[in-house]
């Protein structure tokens, strides 16, 4: 719709809001305001408006900050543990060099609001100004306990780095990509990484745009606290019942648990087999040279393994590898002597072996080599030589529960 006739009637401006709910308490800790007029006949999202780069920002700035005052207006109504999420992007938070909205919201503490119930949805996506004046901004607002979120940045490529800069409190993780067959492993190995770094920095992880069960069961388990998505609630011109979803997400976690837990448990039992197994192979072999065990060994694991040779604790590689082809298992001196101690878990690993003395079941990750999603198996040989054989997405893909 055209911006003047929003303008000539912001009595028809009006906050919207969407629940965000939390896995600890399994209730509502918080809302996402989004902009909405009323025209009457129906209720049209201000989206369009906001993201109209031909309407001055003085006249996005004069809606966003009505929307602002309605929004904080009605959450003194609510609980103090229950948080506001207000969508800024750079060029409306600098607005006035920031100094407008800090103001406006000063005005509610004095009403009682605690500023530490709001949170601050930032992008600076598209952003042509200084970013080192946006990001001291930020940190100026947090000093009054207003806490930052990521919404959106302006580049995958500086995801890491602006996380880095900016050192939020929570990182928004939009799940939408999920819902395409095209989503490959990659997006689950980046999202499993951002929830690595968001336990390192202190961040908590909020996912957005969950429609359905897989994809809530896909935020639990990288880590999520909070959910939000239609899935759960849409937005709606009031707020809920904070407790309105606490049965139904206490059932879904259950089952989210139960089936991580049967998952772990395939791991644990695989783990053994495989620890019983090689072991015997092992002294049985016990006075055969290096390449002799490895082939004893493929012949046993043809159908489980791909690679195989044995390095000393310290990671260097003692063995040559013992690769399989199309043609059957083939022998790869150029491997003797690198060392593999730089892997992530590597050491920690040989620490665990060599005072567990049982083999250990890596988790999933990607083979550089051959590009395809593995598992290792490790095993203390003796004291310090141990035995790593990678196991093949094959033999992982017929046994599901290991995936």
């Amino acid at each position: 719709m055209d911006a003047l006739d929003i303008l000539s009637n912001l009595d028809n401006v009006v906050p919207y809001y969407q629940p965000i709910f939390s896995a600890d308490t399994q209730r509502v800790i918080g809302y996402e305001v989004l902009g909405r007029y009323d025209s009457g006949d129906s209720i049209i999202s201000l989206g369009p408006f906001f993201q109209d780069d031909q309407i001055p920002e003085e006249y996005k700035y004069e809606v966003d900050l009505l929307l602002v005052k309605k929004a904080l207006e009605k959450i003194l109504e609510l609980d103090e543990e229950v948080s506001i999420f207000l969508n800024r992007n750079a060029d409306l938070l600098m607005y006035g060099h920031g100094e407008p909205f800090l103001q406006e919201v000063l005005e509610f503490e004095k009403k009682g609001l605690s500023l530490t119930r709001i949170v601050l949805e930032v992008s600076d996506h598209n952003f042509k100004g200084d970013l080192a004046q946006f990001d001291n901004l930020l940190q100026y607002y947090r000093t009054y306990g207003i806490k930052v979120a990521i919404a959106r940045l302006e580049s995958e490529s500086h995801f890491f780095e602006r996380i880095g800069q900016i050192e939020p409190d929570i990182l928004k993780i939009n799940l939408e990509a999920l819902k395409s067959t095209s989503t490959g492993t990659s997006f689950n190995d980046v999202l499993y990484a951002i929830s690595l770094l968001a336990r390192k920095i202190g961040a908590t992880l909020l996912f957005e745009n969950i429609e359905m069960s897989y994809q809530m069961q896909f935020a639990w388990k990288n880590g999520g606290r909070y959910y939000q998505g239609y899935y759960l609630h849409p937005p709606v011109s009031d707020f809920i019942e904070g407790d309105l979803l606490k049965d139904r997400l206490k059932e879904k976690f259950h089952d989210f648990i139960l089936y991580e837990k049967r998952k772990l448990e395939a791991v644990y039992t695989t783990a053994e087999f495989f620890h019983a197994k090689v072991q015997d192979i092992v002294i049985k072999n016990k006075k055969s040279s290096y390449e002799e065990l490895l082939f004893a060994l493929g012949k046993e694991l043809d159908h489980i393994a791909f690679r195989m040779y044995i390095c000393d604790d310290d990671g260097f590689q003692k063995s040559p590898n013992l690769f399989k082809e199309t043609d059957g298992w083939h022998i790869q001196n150029e491997y003797i002597h690198k060392n593999w101690s730089w892997r992530p878990y590597f050491l920690e690993n040989i620490i665990k072996m060599r005072n567990d003395r049982k083999g250990i079941l890596s988790d999933l990750y990607c083979d550089i080599e051959t590009g395809e999603t593995i598992r290792t198996f490790s095993f203390p040989m003796n004291g310090n030589e141990y035995l790593f054989i990678d196991i093949s997405y094959q033999y992982l893909f017929e046994h599901d529960s290991l995936l």
